[in-house]
């Protein structure tokens, strides 16, 4: 059979043939694999150009191959058969795919390749038909079903092995390809036998089949080139794609420094190389100082600017070797390498000296800084995870001293800072599970004797802990952002509380610094009034005046909206801050609160008396009723009577307690009315 086909075939078309038949094969497995590896729309134009490719290699082959086959007698084309035979190949190649491509089980890729066979088969003996020699064509079934049947296994095993990943069974199902055009074409060719005409006619010229043949074959190579070049394109955009989604996924969006993610891998190598080498290894965490302030006052795209402008100037001063990363809101790490003392001071003047540039913000420059803790490696921590810990410990206790821009891990020193962070966090989960509470002390007239108010004071009682005093959590809440919320809380709980009493109290609520320079403050009082019911002249908002010190302009725009509703306005803490006659002159305050510290030493320091006649002479001079704090003796009660005070409160009084306690225990003590 060999021999036979050897004789009647043009050796040189045969390779050609062969060719396209080996690029064809792998061209079509290649863009079919990368049809499985998608979905949608993109996998349908995968399956599109698969069907095309494999298509015009069956057909393409089988073309080629048949024009290299001389049968000896004269021999002609019929066009239509023959585009037949290609839409043939398309079809039923491309269905073949499609169904193997199916996710519905393993039997699927047997199924479409045994349709894909038969498709071929179909393609191959259509063009045979095509094929139109001048004599009698005599055909042995037997060899034409067994072409037919091994063009299915072929098939059904090439797609078996295309579904699998891996570059070795794509090129088993490329070669099970080729082997079903291949062995189709030398069993139907052995199986026809033809016997010529008595007179033959006009034929093709042998070198008009060649050219065909070329004209086919570089035809071919067009479509696979084509087809392997979107692969490579794809492939291409893939890559791209694949680098931009890592540079989201390193980098912060917002600064477009390394991210944590980031961060974590570049210290974790830094620990590495660390331990291998023998190396000194300082991680620096990096605060913002009032940034919280800037988003605060100014919005948050301010702040998103600040943050922008500080990255960029951090980055800006790094070295070869040193890392800076934002981590988080405004919190940023920077790694770096310690050879000695000098090196990690000049990294951390520079960091530092990028931090202290001002910030133009609503045409305001405003002064940043940071606060900076360095912990080292291997001396403060053996793992990435304590290091981080230790120099988060050092920063924050930078933050508590504003005269040191820069701690380093300290064991004992740390301590304390590790419980305030411990406390920090129990902070926000108290905030979230409403572990507050309201504490209220009476207020009294001291003309009459009677209760003219109550003053709201916040409480925290520890799950663990116990009772936190309020000037060690209140200074944690202004210090991680939490006092807002905290005091928003507060003031409605209050309001919400004083609206069921009856008598009808006035309720005083103090305001914290940023809350009151929160810009919304009048609207959300206003919600507030009107969520809990409570009329408006019932509440008084207690200001210190650090609080309104700092932007007077604002802050006297403020009061007076907030006033305009009916809400009146104290002035606390008088006596101990500025005390300046100015802001009494120019602020409409409805009552002045004379600081305890004056008042503990009535009764034994003639110049703490002198100080407390001469508030009271000038509160009657300015019509502004006073309210002296921290009574404890009767004496002090006696005193503050004879020289004109207007109101008092104190543990004397009564001590701050729960609406129920007071209630029930009687802790409201009224006094007689004291002669004047």
């Amino acid at each position: 059979m060999i021999n036979k086909l050897l004789s009647v075939h043009d050796l040189w078309l045969v390779l050609m043939a062969s060719l396209v038949c080996a690029n064809g094969s792998w061209a079509s497995i290649s863009l079919f694999d990368r049809a499985t590896r998608t979905n949608g729309t993109r996998q349908a134009a995968w399956q599109v150009l698969t069907a095309i490719a494999a298509g015009t290699t069956v057909w393409c082959t089988h073309f080629v191959a048949i024009l290299a086959f001389n049968p000896g007698v004269p021999v002609t084309f019929d066009t239509d058969l023959t585009m037949l035979s290609l839409l043939l190949a398309m079809l039923g190649a491309g269905l073949g795919f499609v169904i193997a491509s199916m996710a519905s089980g393993p039997a699927m890729p047997l199924i479409g390749g045994i349709g894909m066979g038969l498709a071929i088969a179909g393609m191959h003996y259509t063009g045979l038909r095509a094929y139109q020699v001048q004599g009698t064509e005599i055909w042995n079934l037997p060899r034409v079903m067994l072409s037919v049947l091994l063009a299915a296994a072929c098939s059904a095993g090439a797609l078996h092995f295309a579904v699998r990943s891996g570059r070795t069974s794509r090129l088993i199902a490329s070669l099970l390809v080729g082997g079903a055009l291949i062995g189709l074409h030398v069993l139907s060719i052995d199986a026809l036998h033809i016997v010529p005409a008595a007179a033959p006619g006009g034929a093709m010229k042998p070198g008009t089949f060649q050219a065909l043949a070329v004209a086919v074959t570089m035809g071919a190579i067009g479509v696979f080139g084509t087809a392997l070049a979107c692969n490579m394109i794809d492939d291409s955009t893939r890559a791209e794609s694949y680098d931009k989604i890592l540079k989201m996924a390193l980098n912060d969006s917002l600064t477009n420094l390394p991210n944590r993610a980031s961060f974590t891998q570049a210290l974790e190598r830094a620990l590495q190389k660390a331990e291998l080498t023998g190396g000194r290894l300082a991680l620096a965490t990096i605060d913002l100082d009032r940034f919280k302030e800037i988003n605060d006052v100014w919005g948050h795209p301010a702040g998103d600017d600040a943050l922008r402008l500080i990255a960029e100037r951090m980055r800006a001063c790094l070295r070869p070797g040193e890392f800076v990363a934002r981590v988080g809101g405004d919190e940023f790490a920077a790694i770096l390498h310690v050879p000695d003392q000098a090196t990690l001071e000049d990294f951390l003047a520079r960091i530092d000296a990028a931090l202290k540039q001002p910030i133009r913000v609503d045409d305001r420059d405003v002064a940043t800084g940071g606060s900076v803790g360095v912990a080292f490696y291997p001396e403060n921590a053996a793992s990435a995870q304590a290091l981080i810990h230790n120099a988060d410990l050092a920063m924050y206790r930078a933050k508590r001293d504003p005269m040191r821009r820069v701690c380093f891990y300290d064991r004992e020193m740390d301590e304390a800072a590790r419980l305030r962070k411990r406390l920090a966090s129990d902070l926000r989960t108290a905030l979230k599970q409403e572990e507050f509470t309201l504490h209220y002390q009476v207020q009294t007239a001291v003309p009459t004797g009677e209760i003219c108010g109550y003053e709201a004071l916040l409480r925290w009682y520890h799950p663990e802990l116990g009772e936190i005093a309020p000037a060690e959590f209140i200074a944690l809440a202004e210090e991680n952002g939490l006092i807002v919320a905290i005091g928003d809380w507060s003031l409605r709980a209050a309001c919400a509380e004083a609206a069921t009493w009856n008598p009808p109290y006035k309720i005083s609520v103090n305001l914290s610094p940023s809350q009151f320079v929160h810009p919304d403050l009048p609207e959300k009082i206003a919600a507030i009034l009107a969520e809990t019911g409570l009329d408006p002249p019932r509440l008084e908002l207690e200001l210190t005046e650090e609080t309104i010190v700092v932007d007077k302009a604002r802050a006297l725009l403020t009061v007076r909206r907030i006033k305009a509703m009916g809400v009146t306005i104290a002035l606390d803490d008088f006596g101990t801050g500025y005390s300046s006659l100015d802001t009494l002159r120019s602020f409409p305050f409805d009552r002045i609160k004379l600081d305890r510290s004056f008042v503990q030493d009535l009764e034994t320091n003639p110049q703490a008396t002198a100080i407390v006649r001469a508030v009271l002479s000038l509160g009657k001079s300015l019509n502004i009723p006073i309210l002296a704090e921290g009574i404890e003796t009767s004496g002090q009660l006696t005193i503050l009577s004879a020289e004109g005070c207007d109101a008092v409160q104190g543990y004397f009084l009564g001590r701050p307690a729960t609406p129920l306690q007071i209630v029930e225990s009687g802790a409201i003590i009224r006094h007689a009315p004291l002669p004047a």
